[in-house]
């Protein structure tokens, strides 16, 4: 291991230079910008060291279309002998850049050690780390067995479903073909994910009757109306939410708890109003809500609390009305840590660190919910450089020491699993 540890201390310039260059191509989500562009700086790339690569949209996702295709990147390199397959998995997406940087964001600039930029952290610095990490195991260890994919996907941030959940519901990321994953998300050197909670959002809308202004008491103040769901929201939901906790190790600690979080309200006259304002009494108004669920909960109770004081409020309140729309759900997910990449990603951790991973669950979803739910690999963990308390800020950063300990942790967790040395449980759980 010490041939393969060093040459990825030689490549640090290298994992600098990768995760600037992915930095520097603006692939910001909603809409989708520059998808092909950065799939493409991947692919060539990985063909150059031997890959066999794919470029795969799309087509038909959500946000999918001629200016804005959801291109992703599949690459793969055959080992001597047949053996099991270790796919490392990067969403290339980014959210938008916001209010307060201080430095350009797609700049890449780098500052008392650490590349700044929107991505390094989230996720762009770990997949450049798995890049340069495979590189290094395929050059240090030329007689390695199975197969190694690397897979640059689109859309994690809006749900992920033109990127793994596409390439998951097409077999391409998924058994047989895939034995192990590991996605390099941002959860600190020393952390070994295994799961997430679950979610769910949904779209409330309360129903009135426009009326003059002036005479309010002609209509019905759908925003009135709204105003009484979140006052029961306080009063019922909230103190509920907050009695429960789970036997997830969910980081951070506040986040063992349930939540439900308020993203968004619309109502009355539109947003952006530059003019000068019509007397009206609005008859819709909306909210985007986002319950994060534990794994002692299930998908069932959570809708039911909702519409239970929804309709209490139909029976209770005059003229109260309401239409409720799924939007997106995904259920909790939780790895067994006694599965092979739980356990190579934590030895590895051990052996670079010197100190025992710490094997935590992920407050939000994260590309996981794809590989269990649709490929039917259970096999499956996040493991990545960075701060998760960075990701989407301002100033957004990677520490350069946090690139190369990672690599050096997938590295040897890929060793690992394609020589043999971390065997699959009798009984490993999962289809």
């Amino acid at each position: 291991m010490d041939a393969l540890t060093s040459a990825i201390e030689a490549r640090t310039e290298e994992i600098v230079a990768l995760t600037q260059a992915l930095v520097r191509i603006p692939t910001i989500n909603p809409p989708g910008d520059a998808y092909t562009a950065c799939a493409e700086l991947l692919g060539q790339r990985l063909r150059r060291r031997g890959f066999t690569v794919q470029y795969i949209r799309a087509e038909g996702s959500p946000g999918d279309s001629p200016r804005y295709p959801r291109t992703n990147v599949l690459a793969r390199l055959e080992g001597r002998r047949p053996g099991p397959c270790v796919h490392f998995n990067g969403h290339i997406d980014v959210v938008p850049v916001g209010e307060g940087w201080t430095v350009d964001p797609f700049g890449g600039g780098v500052h008392d050690g650490k590349v700044y930029g929107r991505g390094t952290c989230d996720m762009k610095g770990g997949l450049a780390a798995a890049v340069i990490a495979v590189e290094a195991l395929v050059d240090s260890m030329p007689d390695w067995c199975g197969a190694i994919e690397i897979s640059g996907t689109v859309d994690e941030e809006s749900g992920g479903y033109g990127g793994v959940g596409y390439l998951a519901r097409q077999g391409l990321l998924a058994r047989p073909r895939v034995d192990h994953v590991i996605i390099p998300e941002p959860l600190n050197v020393d952390r070994v994910c295994i799961g997430h909670r679950g979610v769910w959002w949904a779209e409330i809308e309360t129903l009135g009757r426009t009326a003059h202004g002036s005479m309010p008491f002609l209509g019905d103040c759908a925003i009135r109306h709204m105003g009484a769901v979140l006052t029961r929201f306080e009063r019922d939901l909230f103190p509920r939410l907050a009695e429960r906790s789970t036997r997830m190790p969910v980081v951070p600690q506040g986040a063992q708890r349930s939540t439900l979080n308020i993203d968004a309200v619309h109502g009355g006259l539109p947003d952006g109003l530059d003019g000068l304002p019509s007397a009206m009494v609005p008859d819709r108004c909306r909210m985007l809500i986002e319950r994060r669920y534990l794994i002692e909960e299930n998908l069932d109770q959570v809708r039911t609390e909702i519409t239970d004081i929804l309709d209490s409020l139909k029976a209770e309140r005059s003229r109260f009305d309401y239409r409720l729309r799924e939007v997106m759900e995904f259920p909790p997910t939780l790895t067994d840590p006694d599965l092979p990449v739980v356990r190579a990603v934590a030895a590895a951790v051990h052996d670079v660190l010197g100190r025992p991973a710490e094997l935590v669950v992920s407050p939000g979803t994260y590309d996981q919910k794809h590989v269990v739910r649709f490929g039917h690999l259970n096999d499956c963990i996040a493991y990545g450089p960075g701060i998760l308390d960075l990701a989407h800020q301002p100033d957004e950063y990677v520490a350069i020491n946090d690139l190369v300990t990672a690599a050096k942790v997938m590295a040897m967790a890929a060793h690992a699993l394609l020589s043999g040395a971390i065997a699959r449980p009798l009984a490993a759980p999962g289809p």
